[in-house]
């Protein structure tokens, strides 16, 4: 049986990367609408309702729009913007999350597909909050590292262009703090506030690193780097995506410098805990067009339709 699947936002870098994925696929029968047809409501409307699984690769707006066009019950929407992440309503495209994740998914006909920054940081958190050993209420701050492809078309045309100068060093940006994916690393950590974030896009095309550094003697019970590697390992036993690495081995790193796009073409996560007694960071690592966005989305549908979770990706 081949499912019908539309991708709605398909010349988004985030569709494109989802065409590339799932084209060829013999369980997959895809759904093209006319170029001159894609921003027509009505012909959206047609697609939404007959595809198995609809894909939304769309700004917050658009999304809400396309969702309300779906009338068809048995269509599963998959959402990539950020307008369902901590809706009751969705389930939250992460099936590491925790036990009982992967059913929520599969039982769902509404998946928000988590962000690029948020995957890595939910995946480091949200297993120590729910150890007991980060308290609800401390003080998490995390930056995270990652190419220009995550900011879409016109960053990577900025960047790809060349001859700007500005742009040969890394940029920090969403210095107002208010960047649009910390309601779910708050929600989906559960954390009682929001993190201090501080991104930071660098000349390269993919791959990111989240690091939130931790002071074991803030935290509700102190623990070693060697504890929350421990901790880590029983979070995430049997997930074949998710890798927790021992991070004194010198082959995780080179020469001493860390290889943010190590993960790239993959729809893996590293974690790593760096550090001592006194003090610790956690880092992981993802490709923010794969794990990030389109390959979570196709981890999710695979989730749903009962295909084999790692069909069309690369572990």
């Amino acid at each position: 049986m081949a499912f019908k699947v539309f991708v709605d936002g398909q010349e988004g870098t985030t569709g494109l990367r989802l065409l590339d994925y799932l084209s060829g696929r013999p369980d997959v029968e895809l759904l093209r609408i006319a170029e001159d047809k894609r921003k027509d409501s009505a012909e959206r409307a047609r697609f939404l309702n007959a595809a198995d699984v609809a894909f939304l690769c769309l700004p917050d707006v658009a999304s809400r729009e396309a969702v309300s066009l779906v009338t068809n019950p048995d269509t599963c929407v998959i959402d990539a913007s950020t307008a369902f992440r901590t809706a009751d309503n969705w389930a939250y495209g992460l099936p590491e999350l925790v036990r009982g994740q992967r059913e929520k998914i599969r039982a769902s006909k509404r998946i928000a597909v988590p962000g690029c920054h948020a995957s890595a940081f939910v995946l480091a958190v949200r297993p120590l909050v729910d150890a007991g050993v980060m308290q609800p209420d401390y003080p998490v701050t995390a930056f995270s590292l990652t190419g220009y492809s995550g900011g879409g078309k016109k960053m990577i045309a900025d960047f790809e262009a060349g001859g700007n100068p500005k742009l040969d060093s890394p940029r920090a940006y969403a210095l107002g703090l208010e960047h649009k994916h910390l309601p779910e690393m708050r929600v989906q950590t559960g954390l009682a506030q929001a993190p201090i974030f501080s991104p930071i896009v660098g000349k390269f095309y993919k791959g990111l690193a989240v690091t939130v550094p931790v002071f074991p003697d803030r935290l509700a019970r102190k623990v070693s780097p060697e504890q929350i590697v421990d901790i880590y390992r029983r979070h995430y036993e049997g997930e074949q995506f998710v890798r927790v690495m021992n991070a004194a081995s010198d082959e995780n790193l080179d020469n001493g410098f860390f290889d943010v796009q190590a993960n790239n073409d993959t729809n893996r996560v590293d974690l790593f805990v760096f550090g001592s007694a006194e003090r610790i960071v956690l880092m992981a690592r993802l490709d923010n067009l794969g794990k990030g966005a389109a390959g979570a989305a196709v981890q999710c549908m695979n989730v749903h339709i009962g295909a084999d979770e790692a069909t069309g990706l690369a572990a």
